[in-house]
């Protein structure tokens, strides 16, 4: 290893850093990746998907805590009593939120199975970390509160969710009084999720983890349609930058300390210890699909529901990360300056050994072959609708580079240009495929046979008896949606609906998009009815001796909020429409 060798200044750095306090591991990386991966999801997702969040949060840990420590009970032959492997299996229990979006960002996978697995990863911190507290107390020989326990996983969760809801709406009112800044809106949602992370963890005594992704999530549902699109791209640029750097560094450093924990052990690794980090890695796994095989009924019926395939890939997912490599430093520093029956220091150097073997062979055998695992699943094909979106984007984006390039020819800046040996190295404009400058919807039947024969997978659908020049209605709903969605952003951008009507508008496309293949109608008009129709109770505000002009300010506002979502609505339709006819 790296750190067994002098390797001078380079050397001592590496060993200072191995030795850093397990604490500020999560102090220093957690808050940024938390917010960015939160920042990205869409809330109408994660609403519909929290019942399967809370399952496999909740029960899913307490199932996976018992069969985890049952097993190396039963298997290990280190002498560990039943509270001791408990200890180990609460510590393997919980998914690391890390080590899972870093893993989501290159899966490839379906949104919504996406924001299950990442939430899920993310939320079932609060038990894990109670569980986990629960058994390091019982083998450090305190007495057992259960309802003390109980007490403390309600205020670790609950507590937890308000003050990340108290955490994004302070931000929330100050960013409409920042008049387009962008450089303080960065700052601010940098800063806010380490305060909003540390006051949590150190200043109230909840879930740091909980707390920053809910106020991710209220920032991804209010705050980003306060941003103007261009600001929004710039956000997003700087955290997957942030998240970028944050990840690169956690995993090395992760490495490290797994690397100096063996090479100071005192333990000695022999042949049959590595089998049994072998064995623990399955263990793991069999835990997992326990996991998922008793709660399946529930994964079912909650949210977008769950399928066999889906399943397996939520199976195969449960990743482990830094957050249990940081509690088995923990568990390894406390067994060095306790004396307890039931944690030796050997028992210490034990724990992160076949942790950091285990996150090892998560990262690497699970995070390297889920893509494999997708595509035997068939879960990874191209849909007609994508090949038609590809082509047609191929069609306008030809069409720009043609524009431009006529133009460029009547430039008199550029002088003496020898255009005809440019435009032999621009592919795009001199392939033999004339169809390519052709809208799709206008190609010939022999251009349409040879348009299928240019592509590996259209030439597959084409096999399976499925046209690509027809598109069944569920998709050109979708395709609608998409566009009514984009055109409430682009009025919003342009000042012509408020926000406050931009969040129902853009709410009720999202229940709209969840239903459009199940229904036989576009249903998005139908989550704005009731703020469209003037409620009854304002006529009683009057008597309730409220001053006559808040009464009157009340009323003007509720009229110009169904004003604006009427108008949106029919505009946003109207130039769907002309999309859809144009795209088609």
């Amino acid at each position: 290893y790296g750190t067994k060798l002098g390797l001078g200044k380079l050397g001592t750095s590496i060993r200072l850093w191995a030795n850093i306090n397990p604490d500020l591991i999560l102090f220093i990386f957690l808050p940024p990746l938390l917010f960015e991966s939160t920042f990205s999801m869409e809330a109408h997702q994660v609403k519909r998907c929290l019942g399967q969040m809370v399952l496999l949060a909740g029960p899913g840990v307490l199932i996976s805590t018992f069969s985890i420590g049952t097993m190396i009970r039963l298997m290990f032959p280190f002498g560990w009593n039943w509270t001791t492997s408990f200890l180990l299996g609460g510590l393997l229990s919980a998914t690391d939120p890390v080590a899972v979006v870093a893993f989501l960002k290159e899966l490839g996978a379906s949104k919504k199975l996406s924001t299950l697995i990442e939430g899920e990863s993310m939320m079932n911190d609060g038990v894990s970390i109670v569980v986990f507290r629960l058994f390091f107390e019982m083998v450090l020989g305190k007495s057992l509160n259960v309802p003390k326990y109980i007490q403390l996983l309600s205020q670790v969760s609950f507590g937890a969710i308000a003050l990340g809801l108290l955490f994004g709406l302070l931000p929330f009112a100050w960013l409409g009084f920042t008049r387009n800044d962008v450089v303080t809106e960065l700052t601010l949602t940098f800063a806010v999720s380490y305060i909003a992370y540390f006051f949590a963890e150190d200043g109230v005594h909840v879930s740091g983890i909980i707390t920053v992704t809910t106020l991710g999530i209220l920032f991804s549902s209010l705050v980003k349609l306060s941003f103007k699109w261009e600001r929004q791209q710039v956000m997003h640029n700087f955290w997957e930058a942030i998240s970028y750097v944050a990840n690169t560094l956690v995993f090395i450093l992760s490495g490290t300390i797994i690397a100096e924990s063996i090479n100071q052990s005192l333990i000695n690794i022999q042949g049959y210890t590595w089998g049994y980090v072998v064995l623990l890695y399955t263990i793991l796994q069999v835990s997992r699909g326990l996991v998922v095989g008793v709660l399946y009924p529930g994964l079912q019926y909650f949210g977008y529901g769950l399928d066999w395939k889906e399943a397996i890939i939520l199976v195969w997912s449960g990743l482990r990360g830094v957050v249990a490599l940081s509690l088995s430093l923990s568990v390894h520093r406390t067994s060095e300056g306790v004396i307890s029956e039931d944690l030796s220091k050997k028992d210490g150097a034990l724990f992160v050994f076949f942790t950091g073997g285990v996150v090892f062979l998560t990262l690497i055998v699970n995070g390297m072959t889920t893509q494999l695992l997708l595509h035997l699943l068939g879960m990874q094909k191209s849909t007609i609708f994508k090949r038609k979106i590809t082509d047609y984007t191929r069609f306008k984006m030809n069409n720009k580079v043609l524009e431009t390039f006529q133009r460029l020819g009547e430039d008199e800046k550029l002088g003496q240009t020898n255009w005809p040996s440019i435009l032999k190295y621009m592919t795009c404009l001199n392939s033999p495929h004339e169809q390519k400058r052709t809208h799709p919807r206008h190609l010939t039947a022999n251009e349409k046979d040879l348009h299928l024969t240019t592509n590996e997978e259209d030439l597959l659908l084409a096999e399976n008896g499925e046209d690509l020049h027809s598109l069944p209605v569920q998709d050109i709903r979708l395709q609608l949606l998409a566009g009514v969605r984009a055109a409430y952003s682009r009025m919003l951008d342009d000042e012509r609906i408020t926000q406050s009507a931009a969040i129902l508008l853009m709410q009720s496309v999202d229940e709209a998009l969840d239903l459009a293949i199940s229904q036989e109608t576009l249903l998005d008009w139908k989550g704005l009815c009731a703020y469209v129709i003037f409620p009854n109770y304002f006529k009683y505000l009057q008597f309730w001796f409220l001053p006559k002009t808040l009464v009157t300010f009340l009323t003007v506002k509720r009229l110009e909020l169904g004003c604006y979502i009427c108008a949106a609505f029919l505009q946003a339709h109207s130039i769907a429409r002309r999309q859809v006819y144009d795209f088609n």
